[in-house]
């Protein structure tokens, strides 16, 4: 499986993923998905938002334990966010099988559109569309780089923009959402474990700012005569890592548009991304307010008009608590199956918080959701040299095997 995905997307010279939604690599990572459920005689489906879905069992009995995750990519993408765990889900049920393991609760595979959000700007469309937290209108109001909203995107992708909406009765035969992921950090490698159960997500948000000058001549334009905004948001640029240093946050300008773009000119906007995170929201708004503060006192010496815009959202999400145990009993009781004596296990996988947003966060206001991470060694992300090894790949497959046999046979 991992073979037939990896050249889908590639950029031939950056050799990382360009996988967008309702692209043509989009388009064969769908293709991928329906010919692996097809292929194991489970029942496929695509639902109103065009996330896909693989059952075994029937998904009408209610109470389906479902595990999964993404196949797009942010820009020059590694190969394992969001794959990894859809892969690993068609192998934990290949796993299943092999050990002739009857469910006694549906079981699903999802893969949910357009989570890293890289064509039209905010992640996780898919789950936040079936959910409702992200509105018709709204969605209707998302375009890309070219002008292209998301409707008329997946209209040419051929499917049909017009039954975009909430999905509560799909959703209400949910009873247990497991997403495994590789790693966006490096607390399981400096810890030596393989495999690790999530606590929470961080809060965290994009925030754009527009900073308008004058655009003029670059040789014949006095430098105390310019307005010019590049200077401004250079120094917002530091002031981020600054604010969020201070506070033990994390914020980052990664995205940057410029008007008119000339080597010649200077610019009479400049249009930067922010994205920051942090463990709690007082720390998040203290640090997003420091460095809007700082932002506008630069605008304003440089004679610039600033605005802020906050894109999109996604508050603290405490994983369900009981989901959450219950996944550290079935594979703390695995690592210690060999053992003569009782002893408490409930701690013997490590529990870690992380920085990334995912579906399974955006879902978990409506069921019940947990996430496993595997090991990423170098601790890189959304970079060609995001890397799992084979041997903790593994190890994922079959702790997600027995978490999917804990919860549907019990």
């Amino acid at each position: 499986m991992w073979r037939e995905l990896l050249h889908i997307g590639r950029h031939p010279d950056s050799r990382g993923y360009r996988r967008y939604a309702w692209t043509g690599a989009d388009a064969e990572c769908r293709a991928w998905f329906r010919a692996q459920a097809e292929s194991r005689g489970l029942t496929y489906e695509v639902d109103r938002n065009g996330n896909q879905w693989a059952w075994l069992g029937d998904p009408s009995a209610g109470d389906a334990v479902v595990t999964g995750s993404h196949l797009d990519s942010v820009p020059d993408g590694g190969a394992f966010d969001g794959p990894l765990g859809v892969v690993s889900s068609f192998a934990a049920l290949d796993e299943l099988r092999a050990r002739r393991v009857t469910p006694a609760k549906p079981l699903a595979i999802v893969n949910f559109g357009d989570e890293e959000g890289a064509r039209f700007g905010l992640a996780c469309v898919g789950s936040r569309l079936a959910s409702g937290q992200l509105s018709l209108p709204q969605a209707h109001l998302l375009t890309d780089g070219d002008g292209v909203t998301l409707p008329r995107a997946m209209e040419a992708a051929g499917y049909d923009p017009d039954a975009l909406g909430p999905d509560p009765e799909r959703l209400a035969r949910i009873g247990a959402f497991v997403e495994l992921h590789v790693e966006q950090g490096r607390a399981l490698d400096l810890s030596g474990d393989r495999v690790g159960i999530a606590s929470a997500i961080w809060p965290h948000g994009r925030w754009r700012f527009d900073f308008r000058g004058e655009a003029n001549h670059a040789g014949t334009t006095r430098l105390v005569d310019r307005h010019d905004p590049m200077l401004s948001y250079a120094e917002t640029v530091l002031a981020a890592r600054r604010e969020a240093e201070l506070a033990g946050a994390v914020a980052t300008f990664g995205k940057i548009s410029v008007e008119p773009n000339g080597v010649n000119a200077i610019p009479s906007l400049v249009r930067g991304w922010l994205d920051s995170r942090a463990e709690d929201q007082a720390t998040l708004d203290t640090v997003v307010g420091g460095i809007e503060k700082a932002a506008r006192e630069y605008a304003d010496a440089h004679g610039i008009a600033l605005d802020v815009v906050r894109e999109s959202f996604t508050p603290v999400v405490e994983f369900d608590h009981a989901l959450r145990d219950e996944l550290a009993r079935i594979l703390g009781e695995d690592k210690d199956k060999d053992k003569d004596k009782d002893k408490d296990t409930d701690l013997k996988v490590p529990v870690l918080g992380t920085g990334a947003g995912h579906d399974a966060g955006i879902l978990s206001g409506t069921v019940p959701t947990a996430m496993l991470f595997v090991r990423n060694p170098t601790g890189v992300s959304h970079s060609p040299a995001e890397f799992a090894a084979e041997d903790d790949c593994v190890a994922g497959v079959l702790a997600l095997a027995d978490v999917l046999e804990g919860l549907a046979c019990a």
